[in-house]
């Protein structure tokens, strides 16, 4: 294992643990503003020359009793996931980043490409409340609606692309909650509806060229992850078909 994929593995398993304003290690606590991902938004928000604003809906989004792996932990995750990456941009590329992976699924109800769509459309919204630049505002919902098809055009999308996934990546037991996590978001599909829709999802990852842009050393153990879950979902179909598939829609 290399150094790379030991620092990677290090921050999405740090950042899959729910971290709370009541001490690390405790369990999320929505009423206590669970992960602070609202101090996140609001300080890029002021670093930009804004007034912060929209941080207690976000939070209360987030909180939402149908997500269980769209939370604000998942938040906190992308958000540690796409720090050392990020680390060298200059500190307003960072601002719009972080704002981008606040809000980009600050919208969520399982509809793939409308979810994301709406989710632009609140951050333009709050951020034009707060007072930011037009063309600042612009590159943030760029940025989340490049979480459509998961193909970034840019350095700053790629990272965050790259990180919105790094859980693919994750331990077999994190990776294992994860999907059970997603499954209870699309609990009223019956199991056979399930089965056929997320192994869709699953081949289509899998078919890819690549998953990741930047984390390469990534490759590996989300392939590995995601041919596990698709041999529980669909024993003996082929892990990698020919093309022709639906593009991987969220929740991946």
């Amino acid at each position: 294992m290399t150094d790379d994929v030991t620092c990677w593995t290090l921050l999405v398993e740090r950042a899959e643990r729910p971290c709370t304003r009541g001490g690390s290690g405790a369990a999320p606590d929505h009423d206590a503003g669970g992960p602070v991902i609202d101090e996140d938004w609001d300080g890029a928000i002021a670093a930009l020359g804004g007034t912060p604003t929209g941080g207690a809906d976000l939070v209360a989004r987030y909180a939402e009793p149908h997500r269980h792996h769209h939370t604000a932990d998942h938040v906190r995750a992308v958000l540690t996931a796409a720090e050392r990456p990020a680390a060298s941009l200059p500190a307003q590329e960072r601002h719009l980043l972080a704002l981008a992976i606040c809000a980009h699924d600050v919208v969520y109800e399982g509809a793939a490409g409308e979810d994301e769509r709406a989710s632009a459309a609140w951050a333009a919204e709050t951020l034009t409340r707060a007072g930011l630049a037009r063309d600042l505002i612009t590159r943030v919902q760029t940025l989340v609606l490049a979480t459509i098809t998961h193909e970034p055009e840019d350095d700053l999308e790629a990272i965050l692309l790259d990180a919105d996934l790094a859980v693919l990546a994750a331990d077999a037991s994190t990776y294992d909650a994860y999907a059970r996590a997603v499954r209870r978001e699309y609990a009223r599909y019956d199991d056979e509806a399930w089965a056929s829709g997320r192994a869709r999802v699953l081949r289509a990852l899998l078919t890819r060229p690549r998953i990741y842009t930047r984390a390469a050393e990534l490759e590996r153990r989300a392939r590995h992850n995601l041919r596990a879950e698709l041999a529980t979902l669909a024993p003996g179909a082929r892990a990698e078909p020919g093309p022709g598939l639906e593009r991987p829609a969220r929740g991946a």
